[in-house]
């Protein structure tokens, strides 16, 4: 089975629950998870990892506060990422132009560091979805076969 570390963005908590609600499904399904609610990138496991990164958007799609650090940490940081697989969950209010902005920039940044994706970017609608812990997941469930 694999080994998840949760790097969980959030301002207001919603992003952390979803967090929770996806690593209970990946410790369900055999898998073994570390929670990092204030991500500190030099202490994160890089090696034959999968990284879920849940992050929600925040002003002009900006980066939570406890995640702007880890990411300029992770953008400054000069060798590839290539034993790394991902997977990003941006939860966003689609009435903003700025929609999920964030998790789109962290999904491109960590293409741009050779990572490899196991999915397209997730992205949540808190303003459409009543149940964003269950949205969350049914989509690690649907995205099992490939973890």
């Amino acid at each position: 089975m694999a080994s998840f570390q949760i790097i969980v963005g959030s301002m207001l908590g919603n992003t952390e629950y979803i967090a929770e609600a996806a690593e209970t499904v990946l410790q369900e399904l055999g898998h073994t998870t570390a929670m990092h609610f204030q991500p500190e990138f030099s202490q994160i496991d890089k090696t034959k990892q999968t990284w879920l990164l849940c992050t929600s958007t925040h002003g002009a799609g900006d980066f939570p506060e406890n995640l702007e650090k880890f990411i300029h940490d992770l953008q400054s940081y000069d060798q590839p990422l290539a034993d790394l697989s991902f997977i990003v969950i941006g939860v966003g209010d689609s009435s903003y132009d700025t929609f999920c902005q964030a998790g789109k920039t962290l999904y491109n940044i960590m293409l741009e560091k050779k990572a490899t994706p196991i999915s397209p970017l997730f992205t949540i609608d808190m303003i459409e979805i009543d149940d964003p812990e269950s949205e969350a997941e049914k989509f690690i469930r649907s995205i099992s076969d490939q973890l």
